[in-house]
């Protein structure tokens, strides 16, 4: 098999991501486009490692409360730490995953690294999310579709500019599933004038552009769904540990976990 051809050159989201978050799988374009944006947006550090947790936090969630045990995460960005099936198989070892993303980068270092406990299942797929057939065929394959799936698109969105196109994809997954099943996102938001300048920035330096929406916008991706509370909020106030002393940090990143009927 071709090794993948890995552009160093132009910065990355995944990659970009990686190094905000501590990461050493990045390049020398991530790392300066990630450092002038944290200079624009310091918060961004509190927003990504706020998302890795949002994401903890819904997996959770879904094994404990709703017993879920296959999840589908599609645009999963680099392995750092506590993936999804990490946060799954601890809790329930058996669980099943599948992860979808497009990147060489990312495609190289989740077959190394993104293994399963011996009880379950992890498996890859190097697909566009804007290409649900192929995504989901190759699901088919390790996730069984008669039982509720845990669907998962984190951050990724905001790389499709049109809001109808974006909605029909969601709607192309989520309909796929099965009554039962779940569906999470989350997303950069306008809700800021430094994220704004911040995603411009990103704009005019890197491959994927990012789109920020508001929170309302993001919200039309549950219509039709059960929409667990509290609802669409910044992901750092969605339903937060217990431990965690007094209202948590805003950042400008909002999600939400709603239910199939």
């Amino acid at each position: 098999m071709n090794e993948p051809v890995i552009d160093t050159a132009t910065a990355h989201s995944a990659r970009v991501w990686n190094h905000w978050l501590g990461g050493k799988d990045n390049y020398p374009a991530d790392r300066e486009v990630g450092d002038h944006i944290r200079e624009i947006f310091p918060g961004i550090v509190t927003a990504a490692r706020a998302d890795r947790a949002f994401l903890v936090r819904v997996v959770t969630h879904l094994v404990r409360e709703a017993g879920v045990r296959q999840f589908l995460d599609i645009g999963t960005g680099l392995p750092t730490a506590n993936n999804t099936h990490e946060a799954a198989q601890a809790l329930a070892p058996e669980s099943r995953v599948v992860y979808v993303d497009n990147d060489p980068l990312v495609l190289s270092h989740a077959r190394a690294l993104l293994t399963s406990a011996p009880e379950g299942t992890t498996h890859y797929v190097d697909a566009d999310m804007r290409e649900p057939e192929k995504v989901l065929a190759a699901a088919r394959e390790h996730l069984d579709f008669t039982r509720p799936i845990g669907l998962t698109i984190m951050g990724t969105l905001g790389h499709i500019a049109d809001d109808a196109t974006a909605r029909s994809l969601v709607r192309a997954y989520v309909d796929a599933l099965p009554s039962g099943s779940h569906f999470a996102a989350n997303d950069s938001t306008n809700t800021s004038a430094e994220v704004v300048e911040a995603a411009e920035h990103w704009n005019a330096n890197s491959a994927a552009p990012m789109h920020l929406r508001s929170p309302e916008r993001i919200e039309e991706f549950f219509d039709g769904m059960e929409l667990l509370e509290p609802g669409v909020v910044s992901v750092s106030r969605w339903r937060p540990d217990t431990t965690d002393a007094g209202v948590p940090e805003h950042v400008d990143q909002y999600g939400g976990l709603a239910r199939k009927p």
